[in-house]
């Protein structure tokens, strides 16, 4: 069983998402937040469900596709480290995956 680890500009990407979604819908931002919080939990028992990130040659670096987000994290021995959500029609910035908060 791994342990979730949200870095800090991760943890800030779904507040500002659901923010965004709620100005059209707050139950529909509710749903979102549900969702997305039980698809990175599956990370728990199956931290390698997640794809390897195309943009990057590291097997470490992984992502979860959901509805039009990219849930990225980095696996660090049994730790899934999230490391940014993304939205998918974005390009990727490689200064969101530093994740350096050790």
């Amino acid at each position: 069983m791994a342990e979730i680890r949200w870095t800090y500009q991760a943890a800030d990407d779904p507040e500002a998402i659901t923010s965004f979604i709620a100005a059209d819908s707050s139950s529909y931002a509710m749903l979102f937040a549900i969702d997305l919080l039980a698809v990175v939990e599956r990370l728990l028992d199956f931290p390698f469900s997640g794809r390897v990130l195309p943009e990057f040659d590291d097997p470490a670096i992984r992502e979860i596709l959901f509805g039009n987000y990219r849930i990225i994290y980095r696996l660090k021995g049994d730790i899934a480290e999230i490391l940014t959500v993304y939205h998918g029609a974005r390009l990727l910035d490689p200064a969101r995956l530093t994740g350096n908060e050790d």
